[in-house]
């Protein structure tokens, strides 16, 4: 099977200075929102079901395996049926998504040949984990994460400890709340993000040296 990219939050980003609002997107690195494919094998009643761990072999490969191995290198926080777009979202902490497509092992989890296409809300089990708050990844984006501004309005997430010369994104704004409707925001808000859950980022601009 072939990976596929995690699907990225789709921001809308309106300036509190008055810019027309627009659809922005997320950073498309694989190191940022997570890529890979999932191969069914060790698997149990359900191909990397919540709370079970995958391996991460060469090529993006991943393999279900027990979680106490020393192979293991991820968990499940999260497994749903059908595509990401149409599904619902991962939480949080995740650090990134696992694509399934449908395959035909020797056993299945309900004995008609196939394993249906999902996707899985991995967790790394040790460091570095790009989902948590100011880490520049994953595939939601909330409190505490830093993003800028690219061609276009494109609101994109950055580490927020990314500073210096060598910085590939310098953080502009950070997000300091997630509300249900834009006036909710805290004062000193300057840029408002749209999240894929239907509610807003509210940003504030950093100072920059």
């Amino acid at each position: 099977m072939r990976g596929a990219r995690g699907a990225g939050a789709l921001l809308g980003v309106l300036l509190a200075a008055g810019l027309v609002l627009t659809g922005c997107r997320p950073s498309s690195s694989a190191e940022a929102r997570g890529a890979g494919s999932a191969s069914p094998t060790g698997y149990g009643a359900v191909f990397l079901d919540r709370g079970e761990c995958s391996s991460r072999g060469r090529a993006a490969a991943f393999h279900e395996v027990a979680c106490s191995s020393g192979a293991a290198a991820a968990r499940v926080l999260a497994r749903h049926s059908g595509r990401q777009s149409r599904g619902p979202l991962c939480p949080a902490r995740t650090d990134f998504v696992l694509h399934i497509s449908e395959h035909r092992p020797d056993a299945d989890e309900d004995g008609d040949g196939a394993v249906p296409q999902g996707y899985a809300c991995m967790r790394n089990l040790r460091a570095p984990h790009p989902g948590d708050p100011g880490q520049g990844g994953g595939p939601r984006t909330v409190p505490g994460d830093c993003v800028y501004l690219a061609a276009g309005l494109q609101a994109r997430e950055t580490p927020c400890a990314a500073s210096g010369a060598k910085a590939r994104h310098r953080p502009e704004y950070e997000v300091t709340a997630t509300v249900r409707e834009r006036p909710s925001c805290p004062p000193g808000t300057a840029l408002y993000l749209r999240l894929p859950d239907h509610t807003t980022g509210c940003a504030r601009r950093l100072t920059t040296a």
